[in-house]
């Protein structure tokens, strides 16, 4: 299993577009149109979990996500793990690779918004606010400083 961030200079680019399409979870499309889009500049990337040659598991690394006007950064984002391969913590393994990249990027903290419940304090992040996402829901901002 391999874990490795591209952005659209490498080979897995369009790959990853496809899957990330046409994955079941509806957010998929989303992503998709960010990344034909040429949302991913300087720093920001997506990053795949590759199995057998093919991607399994994603998720990005952002300036932002979907909660505007904030002062911190970077967000790990868009986390999506295949159906078949949930229970062997690639949302955990995504994570912690974000995490060497934001640290080894001078960042001392990384954010991920969500609404799940208990899912993402057992990797020690600590709900550090509540804001408005961009379809008026409130959403939970989980902070882990590293």
């Amino acid at each position: 299993m391999e874990l490795k961030f591209i952005t659209s200079n490498d080979k897995e680019w369009q790959k990853a577009i496809e899957y990330i399409q046409n994955c079941p979870w509806k957010a998929g499309k989303s992503l998709a149109s960010k990344m034909i889009n040429n949302y991913f500049n300087d720093w920001q990337r997506v990053l795949i979990v590759l199995k057998d040659n093919n991607i399994i598991a994603f998720c990005t690394f952002t300036k932002e996500d979907c909660i505007k006007d904030v002062n911190y950064r970077p967000f790990i984002g868009y986390i999506y793990v295949d159906g078949k391969y949930r229970g062997y913590r690639l949302s955990k393994k995504m994570i912690d690779k974000a995490i060497d990249y934001a640290s080894s990027l001078g960042f001392t903290a990384v954010y991920i918004v969500s609404d799940h419940v208990n899912l993402y304090e057992k990797y020690g992040f600590k709900i550090c606010d509540y804001k408005e996402n961009r379809h008026g829901k409130i959403e939970k901002i989980y902070q882990k400083k590293i």
